[in-house]
């Protein structure tokens, strides 16, 4: 989905031949995962980070496309709206100095791009939801350029055949509407990959969707949308309802949403790709050249571009990845459910708590899934993202427990023996699983910083959308500092 479409006009023939060449790549998947010729690539990472652009008064700024031609570095790309970008790191092993290399690419990247948009008298945001959009600003005119932007509008849009309804209850309630998947550009997010050998991969995929509320709610970091205070982590309820292509009728019938949380724990990376091509329709016919089973019948690894992106439609928050690689095919999870920021060092931190833990779930000689219902681990992934670091989940053997109890008492030291499996430089694993406990003692993420300091602003007279705007940018001058958000401080200090 990252590439841009040489055409956007798709014939009935071209959705038939698509569809087609889809079943016949998930045929040849099943051969491959029988052939054993895979890259295990134990313990390779990688991050992608979604980036808002805002002016001086912390407005969004659409101008991705000036900044992108400026910066002219393929790791930075346009996201769905004219204000965000996208910062995809290269991909990096965990072992020994795997985090501080990440750290500084990271922190390097963003301070060119930042001097870059400077010029234009913009900065850069890592935050899951910009406090600051309005309505007016969510429309098909501030939809980023490229045919593969507007070709997934459309056919989002056909398929649903009317107007997306939004209806976010929260702290407050947000009602509204819009005739176009713009207002997913709202949400940035952070995703981190994870290879792993296809033997391995449902064992880290089940981890992952187990501790994927944990994950949010330690994370939360998008509490506004619109001037109006919902869920701690929004992005997760706004991302669901903006590109839900089904209409009242097709849900009460069972169709299954595009953005998924799923519904049944998995024994191959198998099941994932046949259920989405049983359960969803192609979005994007575009044929390849490739015939992945002349390809594989001659000795070669097939690309599968078919099966590829119709993956890259179903927007699972852990969704598999096949890629090609040097001639070797591997498979990833990508962990979809963070926000972007605060700050680098809460993303590092968020990804060293992930990898910790998900690598000793995987590894248990009793595995988590075994013993957790899968409806009730999608239960703690929507408590979590509703009430953040207030969340109470079920958890085997605790019952029902907060969310910052069952990370100090259970996961957190989870977290450092999956990183000493990774090897992990014990300096880098102490002090962001650090941030991390230390966000849990605070009680302090980005969710209840933002929100706390715009009821400070409020008792003080400002209005809601003063106070929003005044917070954003005592956000962007701290996000700089590259402080952990749990060392911010507070507005009540």
């Amino acid at each position: 989905m990252g590439k841009d479409l040489p055409h956007a006009i798709f014939s009935p023939d071209d959705r038939v031949r698509f569809r087609h060449k889809v079943h016949r790549g998930l045929d040849v998947l099943g051969g491959l995962l029988d052939a054993e010729v895979f890259d295990p690539g134990t313990g390779m990472t990688g991050l992608e980070i979604e980036i808002n652009l805002v002016d001086a008064d912390a407005g969004p700024v659409m101008r991705n496309a000036e900044l992108l031609a400026d910066l002219g570095d393929p790791r930075f790309q346009a996201e769905l709206g004219r204000f965000n970008i996208e910062l995809n790191v290269p991909p990096r092993h965990l072992a020994t100095e795997g985090f501080a290399g990440f750290e500084k690419d990271i922190l390097d990247a963003l301070r060119t791009a930042e001097e870059r948009a400077g010029k234009a008298d913009s900065r850069l945001a890592l935050i899951g939801m910009l406090p600051t959009l309005v309505p007016e600003d969510l429309v098909l005119g501030n939809l980023s350029d490229g045919e593969r932007f507007r070709a997934l509008n459309d056919e989002i849009v056909a398929a649903r055949g009317e107007e997306f309804p939004l209806d976010i209850r929260g702290v407050e309630r947000l009602r509204s509407a819009s005739g176009t998947i713009v207002p997913e550009s709202a949400c940035t997010s952070a995703q981190f990959h994870l290879q792993v050998a296809p033997e391995w991969f449902a064992r880290y995929w089940n981890a992952s969707q187990a501790v994927a509320g944990v994950q949010v709610a330690l994370g939360a970091n998008s509490p506004f949308l619109h001037g109006r205070r919902l869920w701690a982590e929004t992005r997760i309820a706004l991302f669901e309802q903006a590109t839900d292509t089904r209409p009242d009728e097709l849900k009460e019938q069972g169709v299954r949403p595009r953005v998924w949380f799923g519904e049944r724990w998995i024994t191959s990376v198998f099941d994932l790709y046949e259920e989405n091509v049983r359960f969803f329709p192609p979005l994007l016919p575009l044929l390849s050249d490739e015939d992945p089973a002349e390809v594989r019948s001659g000795g070669g690894i097939p690309r599968l571009p078919e099966l590829c992106l119709h993956n890259g439609t179903v927007y699972r928050w852990n969704r598999p990845v096949y890629d090609v690689m040097d001639g070797r095919p591997h498979l990833r999870v990508e962990n979809r459910v963070l926000p972007s920021g605060p700050t680098v060092v809460d993303l590092l931190a968020n990804a060293a708590f992930y990898f910790g833990v998900v690598r000793r779930l995987a590894e248990s000689e009793r595995p988590i899934w075994s013993r957790l219902d899968f409806e009730v681990a999608g239960a703690n992934f929507r408590a979590g993202a509703r009430d953040g670091l207030d969340a109470s989940m079920r958890w085997p053997g605790l019952s029902e427990v907060n969310v910052v109890e069952l990370v100090l008492g259970t996961l957190l030291p989870m977290a450092y023996e999956g990183l000493d499996r990774f090897g992990v430089n014990p300096a880098e694993r102490d002090r962001l699983l650090g941030v991390i406990e230390g966000r849990c003692r605070s009680r302090q993420n980005g969710a209840t910083w933002q929100t706390a300091t715009v009821c400070a602003a409020e008792r003080r007279g400002m209005s809601r959308a003063a106070a929003l705007r005044e917070m954003t940018r005592q956000y962007l001058d701290l996000q700089h500092t590259n402080e952990p958000v749990h060392a911010w401080p507070s507005p009540w200090d």
